[in-house]
């Protein structure tokens, strides 16, 4: 890894005592590391890789005993600290960060499939994430056991970063007035989904749009914005109302920092197939409908180019690995590789810079050591 990376992770301790440090541990990262980055996705392959790549290895670290055996990686990975992993990954994401006003921090959840264990009685481990729209980069994450725990685990993973000045979008899962106080506290602003959870403030919001849309917004101070994609045969068309008229509502003062209320309707035509989706949003923007488009494009952004990924290019939820921490870690390392892939400042498509590192020897070393 870069001596950036390096100096960053050099403070993760290794579980093993040290009679049995045959293999050093930052070696054993670095080799998890780029193999994942060249498509392995279980023990037995980064173990593959290793042999394989040897002596290129060999340019960025000794490896004066050779590849650890896939039993050997396993354990040293699943007994590996999460918190501390964390931490690691975190220091180095906020060195490598354009730090940005106005960022789009989108917090998201998505469960790692195949981590559950019936046998084991384990289940699937859930990763809350933060996404930097602007940098393009996951900003850090906190594990869970299941996604109704994202209300807990939200509140943790906002105090590890760095707020100030951004918006941070969230789903109805975490449209909790803590959360959306602990975000204000932190210096940012906020955009938060409705929906059931808060199934009063849901159907106020709902019936004030429904009412003003009816009256076409006559004496409601309000702004608009709409945008229209068309490609492969589907076209979209997204509209936005947003308005600092609150006086509808109730209980609008548990609400720190609240200063508007949104709506967003999405009208779909695929082939002869139509949809149309309405939402609705609290806010502690101003009522400037492009920036409140931005930042509800930001988050569903989250889905396209964090999660979507995760799944088909780095086939997480196809991974059976369970055993102690690894789940946790590997979705860390994953997160990481990513990153990685993103500061290549090349303008290709990330399944595509994936690929080239795979085959290519110079363009990996350039990916992971910059």
């Amino acid at each position: 890894m870069t001596a950036s990376i390096s100096e960053h992770f050099d403070c993760i301790r290794d579980p093993r005592v040290e009679r049995n440090r045959l293999y050093p541990l930052n070696e054993i990262l670095l080799l998890a590391v780029c193999a994942m980055i060249s498509g392995a996705q279980g023990w037995e392959a980064m173990e593959e890789f290793g042999r394989e790549k040897l002596p290129w290895l060999r340019k960025f670290a000794p490896f004066a005993n050779g590849i650890p055996s896939h039993d050997r990686i396993a354990d040293v990975i699943s007994r590996l600290n999460p918190k501390a992993f964390q931490q690691a990954f975190l220091s180095w994401t906020q060195a490598v960060a354009e730090a940005t006003g106005g960022d789009v921090v989108a917090v998201d959840g998505k469960t790692a499939r195949g981590s559950r264990d019936r046998c084991r009685g384990l289940k699937a481990l859930h990763m809350v994430s933060a996404w930097s729209n602007h940098n393009r980069l996951v900003l850090g994450q906190e594990a869970t056991e299941e996604k109704s725990n994202e209300i807990t685990a939200i509140p943790k993973l906002l105090e590890l970063l760095e707020l100030s000045g951004c918006i941070v979008t969230i789903d109805a899962m975490g449209c909790q007035t803590k959360i959306a106080e602990q975000i204000v506290d932190q210096g940012a602003d906020y955009v938060l989904g409705l929906k059931g959870n808060q199934s009063t403030l849901h159907e106020e919001v709902e019936d004030f749009f429904a009412t003003a849309r009816a009256g076409a917004f006559a004496a409601v101070a309000h702004d608009y914005y709409e945008e229209t994609d068309k490609d492969h045969g589907r076209t979209e068309v997204r509209r936005y109302w947003i308005t600092e008229e609150l006086g509808t509502l109730s209980e609008t003062e548990r609400w720190k920092g609240l200063r508007s209320i949104g709506m967003v309707e999405r009208e779909c035509w695929i082939g002869q197939h139509y949809s149309i989706e309405r939402r609705f949003f609290i806010n502690s923007i101003p009522a400037w409908a492009r920036r409140f488009s931005e930042a509800v494009r930001g988050h569903w952004g989250v889905e396209n180019l964090l999660h979507w990924r995760l799944d088909v290019l780095f086939r997480e939820d196809a991974t059976r690995i369970r055993k102690g921490n690894a789940p946790a870690i590997l979705t860390s390392i994953r997160h990481l590789c990513m990153n990685l892939l993103e500061q290549e400042p090349s303008k290709q498509r990330l399944s595509k810079k994936l690929r080239k590192a795979t085959w290519n020897d110079d363009y990996r070393a350039k990916v992971v050591f910059g």
